[in-house]
């Protein structure tokens, strides 16, 4: 108890502080010119994104190779946790075998309302990356939404779950690189037609059968959202080995 006590005076005194230094700050009134010429050409001009999600606009269009870069870094992270807990086919196999005690789960009513959550988080994950161009979301916010219906049935049910339906490691792997591929064909595209690299408009239309799909923005919301949440299921289906069943191999390869 006495260690909270200096952090709890640290929190109060940094509230006061925001508290009534806040409100002395000058508010900005008027609009800037570099904040009006997003808002005016995130959806107007012929070479804007068409996206009304200004956010959106800005973090694919003017700003697309960083996001890229950003996507590139996040990913050669997830390459490295796979890297570090990787068992080969021998290893898997047998933790398969020697998990059966693993499998059974928590009790039959998390088991029920698990089932129901998980509907509806792969229809609001689904929702928050195919919307991005249209209100606050997108590919990323959307994939990591994604990535907890796995967790939770890891958490319920065990990997084991998981991967007898058919969502294993190297599945959710492939899933992953559907969508870093989509990504990088998206902005290639452009290329081919004489234009830019993840040039928007005019090489991709802004609307689809009358519906308003920003042009490249809803592909790399939809390749972001299967890339960030296959990524995140294939580090929760490595992590989630039974700590039991990875130390032993641990110490076998040790004594090897």
């Amino acid at each position: 108890m006495k260690r909270l006590v200096p952090l709890i005076i640290l929190l109060i005194t940094i509230f006061g502080l925001a508290y009534y230094i806040t409100p002395k700050l000058p508010q900005q009134t008027e609009l800037r010119p570099l904040g009006e010429f997003y808002l005016k050409n995130s959806y107007f001009g012929d070479y804007s994104a068409k996206s009304p999600e200004v956010v959106t606009s800005i973090l694919w269009d003017y700003r697309g190779l960083d996001t890229l870069f950003e996507t590139s870094v996040f990913f050669i992270a997830i390459i490295g946790s796979l890297t570090l807990f990787r068992l080969n086919k021998k290893q898997e196999e047998e933790a398969k075998q020697k998990a059966e005690e693993f499998r059974i789960g928590l009790t039959l009513i998390i088991k029920s309302v698990t089932r129901v959550i998980v509907v509806m988080i792969l229809a609001v994950s689904a929702s928050i990356a195919l919307h991005g161009h249209l209100t606050p979301g997108g590919g990323f916010q959307g994939g990591s939404a994604l990535a907890v219906a796995p967790l939770l049935i890891i958490a319920a049910y065990s990997k084991y779950a998981l991967e007898e339906h058919g969502l294993d490691k190297t599945r959710a792997l492939i899933f992953r690189s559907i969508g870093l591929l989509g990504i990088a064909l998206v902005a290639l595209v452009p290329l081919l037609s004489g234009g830019f690299l993840m040039q928007n408009q005019p090489i991709f239309p802004a609307r689809l059968g009358g519906q308003l799909v920003s042009g490249s923005l809803i592909y790399y919301n939809f390749f972001e959202f299967l890339a960030v949440g296959a990524g995140f299921t294939a580090v929760f289906l490595l992590l989630a080995i039974p700590e039991k069943v990875f130390k032993k191999f641990l110490r076998r390869e040790a004594n090897e």
